[in-house]
């Protein structure tokens, strides 16, 4: 039976000083590593949050990018697990990135990677339109990964709104959802946390979302409350206004009693109701 793993999302609030934003991000990390995380995810676009065509200009390798080699060092430094929650990795042509999450492990390497399925393309009643397509291309391919014996399946924001997407992660093993995010303020505040218990509750999943907090210049605002749930959808931690990080320990027990109790992922009848 595989381990209890010590699980923490932080939070930022991101902004067009990249600097800044990876010098909080590392200090954040530091501190969730000395109250004895294993693994600690980033928000999306932890790196630079701004207008989506402003991430062209820093377009960088998922490997050994100028955003994601720091992270590198730091887990091996510190011998933890990092989600980078996001960054803009160089896509197919010059006008487009991918939103791309990567996994670190301990030894400083990297495991998985993961391009964003889902854009972001609307027209808020708050007024503020969002064309994530216009600047970024779509991953194709869900990645589950495994960390510490724990299957993990990686997902970014408006990823949050697709289940079936999470039901291939849940068909595939994984035991805990990542979630990192900047979801807005406007559709934040009615639905980030019904959806994350959802998700939760549907695939009997452990989730962990970290997100983007408050104003992040240019009238963009992230609704924030980075959370972790555990697959009875009841949230073990989660973070106040402002930055900071949330800690919970994943106890495989819980989920194999919620399994039990609920053994619903054996009950599907796909030749019924479609694949």
């Amino acid at each position: 039976m595989k381990n209890r793993l010590n699980a923490a999302v932080v939070q930022l609030t991101s902004t067009q000083d990249v600097a800044a934003n990876l010098r909080r991000a590392n200090a954040l990390i530091n501190k969730a590593a000395d109250a004895g995380a294993d693994l600690v995810m980033l928000p999306e676009n932890y790196g630079f949050l701004g207008r989506d065509v402003d991430k062209l200009a820093h377009a960088q390798d998922a490997d050994d990018g100028p955003f994601i080699t720091p992270l590198r060092d730091l887990a091996l430094q510190r011998g933890l697990w990092i989600l980078a929650g996001s960054l803009p990795e160089r896509g197919p042509d010059t006008k487009h990135t991918y939103n791309t999450s990567v996994l670190i492990n301990r030894q400083g390497a990297v495991a998985a990677r993961y391009r964003k399925i889902h854009l972001f393309d609307v027209d808020l009643a708050d007024g503020s339109r969002l064309m994530e397509s216009a600047s970024v291309a779509p991953g194709d391919t869900p990645v589950v990964a495994d960390v510490e014996g724990w299957r993990v399946g990686l997902s970014v924001c408006y990823d949050l709104r697709f289940p079936e997407l999470y039901r291939v992660l849940s068909d595939d093993g994984a035991e805990l959802l990542a979630i990192p995010a900047a979801f807005t303020r406007h559709t934040g505040k009615d639905h980030w946390e019904i959806l994350l218990r959802a998700r939760a509750i549907e695939n009997l999943c452990f989730v962990a979302a970290a997100a983007q907090f408050g104003s992040h210049g240019g009238g963009r605002f992230s609704w924030g409350k980075s959370q972790i749930i555990d697959p009875w959808g009841v949230v073990l931690a989660g973070t106040s206004e402002g930055e900071g990080f949330a800690l919970a320990t994943l106890d495989p027990a819980v989920q194999n009693n919620a399994r039990a109790q609920i053994p619903c992922l054996g009950h599907r009848r796909l030749g019924v109701v479609g694949t």
